[in-house]
């Protein structure tokens, strides 16, 4: 792996990022969680969690928490509503998505996610069946477009986020190259997984060239020095986000998230660390 993308150039008190460039004429920081981040506090007191999580300065949330119509074992606007009763915003969910589903699979799915309010609904991963040849890949952008146009008649923006595997190639081609190509960007956006990214081997900026304004979300996560590339938290690792937050505009960033998949530490304990690197540093 070439370890020169993951070394820092400046500092760990990096400054002057700006969150969410795309909404015109605010100037509200909105600071994301996706709260599979700290998915065993949740299930045992969702309640409790949301309210410390909101103390911490995350004003807005990912969800990862989607069954069956019920939102953590709440209905669509009680979800909404309990989020909002911390002062945060729900503004996005990762839901999973058969992209060889039926349309009345995705619409079920697609409804509830948009009567919780979100703007944004996310596919997490596929499964290698849909990506195993550049013929499934592009059943799967089929599939990417159709869910696409039945998130924007509910009032959704459709996202695809990545873990390491779209940077294998296919065929000749990378997955992740494929299904930005065969996928009209006004049905899908992209949820770039920062640390993923730089785990498949890839640099998040030359995407951000090649593929300008595809990427409205991120997943903001560091990465540890060492053989392993653990999680880590932000603004604790060797990303150097400085540079990759400079070419939000070009990358077309509207919302990003931290996640941290998993950690050596409490996971709230975690969470907590990135929200006060963040507001130290404005991001």
């Amino acid at each position: 792996m070439n370890r020169r993308i993951f070394i820092r150039t400046t500092s760990l008190a990096i400054g002057g990022l700006i969150l969410a460039p795309n909404i015109a004429c605010s100037s509200e920081r909105l600071i994301g969680l996706q709260i599979y981040s700290v998915r065993n506090a949740i299930n045992q007191d969702l309640n409790g969690t949301l309210a410390k999580l909101a103390e911490m300065g995350y004003t807005s949330i990912e969800h990862a928490g989607y069954n069956n119509g019920l939102f953590y074992g709440l209905k669509p606007t009680e979800f909404k509503n309990l989020v909002e009763s911390f002062g945060m915003k729900l503004l996005s969910g990762h839901a999973g998505m058969s992209p060889t589903a039926s349309d009345d699979n995705w619409k079920e799915i697609i409804s509830a996610n948009a009567e919780a309010g979100l703007k944004y609904l996310v596919v997490p991963s596929i499964g290698g069946q849909h990506r195993n040849s550049q013929d499934a890949l592009k059943r799967t952008a089929d599939g990417f477009n159709r869910m696409g146009e039945i998130c924007n008649n509910h009032g959704l923006r459709f996202a695809y986020h990545n873990h390491a595997f779209e940077f294998e190639k296919v065929e000749g081609k990378k997955i992740y190259d494929t299904l930005l190509d065969e996928t009209d960007p006004d049905l899908l956006t992209m949820e770039m997984d920062l640390y993923w990214t730089y785990r498949g081997n890839n640099d998040p900026l030359e995407y951000f060239e090649k593929y300008p304004g595809r990427f409205e979300l991120w997943h903001v996560k560091d990465m540890e020095a060492g053989e392993e590339l653990f999680f880590a938290e932000v603004g604790h690792g060797i990303i150097d986000f400085e540079k990759i937050f400079a070419a939000k505009k070009q990358a077309g960033l509207v919302y990003y998230f931290v996640e941290q998949d998993a950690s050596r530490r409490d996971p709230m304990e975690s969470v907590k660390m990135s929200a006060e690197f963040l507001q130290k540093t404005g991001y």
